[in-house]
């Protein structure tokens, strides 16, 4: 299986790769403490392969549709209710928020196929992503997908208090292939979905999802 790290993140890779191995080197260069230098080097050889996990791109089983809404995200259901939607709707909707910790995938993918109506970046704080506020007051995208039915699936890409850097792929007019990558948060962040009322619900609070292959919910 052929490893698949985001191209927006190779720099990021690279660098990591690059400042552990000179570490290690200016270690056994300088240092002649073999019970510091073993710990720390094997250390930074899992933070290297703790990262380049974080940022790879995982094959999955596409199990989205224009009408099975599929998780944005690996991470855990921490909103499942009904919202009222402020920021672009305005109007009541059903959200389901996926929490991403330090050891989940990053990657984002579509959550239906159809096409990209509505996207707009905003600049904002970086509090913890699990905070109500951090949804309209933290760096986050906004994305609309509209299906050849006519439904809206709205979703949000949050920064938490770590992450620093959100990429989208899509814009207006995008294609979007549910399962198909969309974007990638740097570090620890929220997916907030907003859906039709009528969506039958398919998750709960407290379960875990996995990008693609969890199906939220199933549109009307």
């Amino acid at each position: 299986m052929r490893l698949k790290i985001d191209r927006n993140s190779y720099g990021t890779v690279l660098m990591i790769y690059f400042f552990s191995a000179l570490a290690v080197f200016l270690m056994f260069f300088f240092l002649d403490m073999p019970l510091l230098t073993w710990p720390l080097t094997a250390l930074l050889l899992w933070f290297c392969i703790w990262q380049t996990s974080f940022f790879h791109v995982p094959e999955r089983q596409r199990a989205g549709s224009d009408k099975l809404v599929s998780s944005v995200c690996d991470g855990k259901v921490v909103i499942c209710e009904k919202a009222f939607e402020s920021e672009v709707l305005n109007r009541e909707c059903f959200q389901i928020s996926v929490y991403m910790n330090f050891f989940d995938v990053h990657a984002n993918f579509w959550p239906v196929t159809g096409t990209v109506t509505y996207f707009k970046y905003h600049p904002g704080q970086h509090m913890l992503a699990f905070k109500p506020k951090a949804s309209l007051e933290n760096e986050h995208t906004c994305t609309i997908v509209t299906t050849p039915d006519g439904q809206e699936v709205f979703f949000k890409q949050i920064a938490g208090g770590f992450a620093r850097r959100i990429v989208g792929y899509g814009k207006k007019q995008t294609e979007a292939l549910a399962g198909a990558q969309c974007g990638i948060i740097k570090f620890g962040s929220r997916i907030d979905i907003f859906l039709p009322l009528d969506a039958k619900i398919l998750v709960k609070n407290g379960d875990y999802v996995r990008a693609c292959e969890t199906v939220l919910a199933e549109l009307n």
